[in-house]
């Protein structure tokens, strides 16, 4: 039997692949379980400065398989879900201390477009579509979707999106910002490759403190946010690589980071 996950270790990063393409890489309990287990890995794993996010098959996610509460005689309790499941993997990806790229390889429905949002840097093929799929069955948008739309296209077009449930092109979600960049289908996975082995090269201390500002800059004043910067950068003044990336540049070569805070 395939494994829910694929999980490839390259040098210095790894490609976790969603794999039940014949359900869209829906979300199961088994799903979550290896996908959580996963970047518990990757977290712990030093050598391993980057994470890639994909999906097998012709989508990237369409978020919760509904199939698996078919025939259930009562209401299930989906906030327990929710709790159990969907926050606690939102919570690991924003917090990871690196880099984490998501290809998105074609839709991206529900709590699937916005697991892709958690991520930090979003390629999405051009036949992808993004979709608030909620409102369709009833339910509110979950796995953050609240937080980081409105974040992302702004207040209206987040709106309307939910409430609509209307689809959004790859070039569109370009445009709009809610993607980095919209790729050709047959580029995506070499372009996210190259961008994961390149940030496996780069300072992953500074990067994980810049993460760690973003991450609290939605609800600091600016006088908070200053501080942190401050005292942020006093840490990253102090890394291996702050000095490493000072001195290539004064001996004008290419710096060899290590991305360890000491």
């Amino acid at each position: 039997m395939d494994s829910v996950l694929l999980v490839d270790r390259r040098d210095g990063w790894t490609v976790l692949t969603l794999n039940r393409p014949d359900r869209l890489n829906s979300f199961n309990e088994e799903l979550h379980l290896a996908l959580r287990a996963a970047l518990d890995e990757a977290a712990a794993d030093e050598s391993c400065r980057a994470v890639l996010l994909t999906g097998a098959g012709r989508g990237f996610c369409a978020g919760q398989d509904l199939s698996a509460r078919a025939g259930l005689t009562e209401a299930p309790d989906l906030g327990a879900t929710i709790e159990t499941f969907y926050n606690p993997l939102v919570r690991r990806i924003r917090a990871l201390k690196k880099p984490v790229i998501c290809a998105v390889n074609g839709v991206a429905a529900g709590a699937g477009a916005n697991l892709a949002f958690a991520c930090d840097i979003v390629l999405a093929a051009k036949s992808a579509k993004f979709i608030q799929a909620f409102s369709k069955i009833g339910l509110v948008p979950d796995s953050g979707g609240t937080f980081f739309l409105p974040r992302l296209v702004g207040d209206a077009r987040a709106r309307a999106l939910m409430l609509l449930a209307e689809p959004v092109s790859a070039t569109q979600a370009a445009e709009w910002g809610m993607v980095w960049k919209a790729i050709e289908d047959a580029d995506l996975m070499a372009e996210a490759e190259k961008l994961a082995a390149h940030l496996a090269t780069q300072p992953t201390y500074g990067l994980a403190l810049t993460k760690q500002a973003l991450n609290e800059s939605a609800g600091n004043t600016l006088d908070t946010q200053l501080d942190l910067e401050r005292d942020l950068q006093r840490q990253a003044g102090r890394s291996p690589d702050y000095a490493e990336g000072t001195k290539a540049f004064m001996e004008k070569r290419t710096p060899n980071f290590t991305g360890r805070a000491t």
